[in-house]
């Protein structure tokens, strides 16, 4: 089953047992869209948007040293927007109405990106995110200048006409 599906089939399912979710964006931590359910909102953005707020909740949670990150949450007058992550290359945002009692979906969501996460970490869904590289990977290997074939200069430049 490809990540559409299993995601149109997760988010169908979480908006059944919670009706205060009005949408939710499944986006790669690079922000490129992978599928959403967003009647009105330009996924796109959104997409673009939750990452940069992973970033960031990332590293404030590094920073203090509070351990990983768990969401990060938006809260309006209409509603609020929660991230979350999805395995570890991928973004759950779910978008909400303002009577929605956030601890309780917490746990539901958490669920639904878990098993987003795990589908895209196995590689089993087609997604155009590109997975991060570890952060101590090594190098690309590298052709000594020595090596590398010459060419004959090609002189262009002609001085001005005075």
């Amino acid at each position: 089953m490809d990540v559409d599906a299993m995601m149109g089939t997760e988010l169908r399912g979480l908006r059944r047992r919670r009706p205060e979710v009005a949408g939710g964006v499944l986006a790669g931590t690079d922000g490129m869209l992978i599928s959403s359910d967003l009647p009105a909102t330009d996924a796109t953005h959104l997409a673009a948007l939750a990452a940069a707020s992973f970033g960031l909740g990332h590293r404030v949670a590094d920073t203090v040293r509070h351990g990983g990150f768990r969401e990060s949450v938006v809260r309006t007058e209409a509603g609020a927007v929660v991230t979350y992550p999805a395995g570890h290359n991928a973004l759950l945002t779910l978008v909400t109405t303002p009577e929605t009692d956030l601890d309780g979906l917490h746990d539901d969501a958490r669920a639904v990106a878990r098993r987003a996460g795990t589908a895209i970490d196995r590689g089993t869904g087609r997604i155009g995110a590109t997975p991060v590289p570890a952060a101590h990977a090594p190098l690309a290997t590298r052709t000594p200048t020595a090596s590398l074939p010459r060419r004959a200069p090609q002189h262009t430049w002609r001085r001005p006409p005075l």
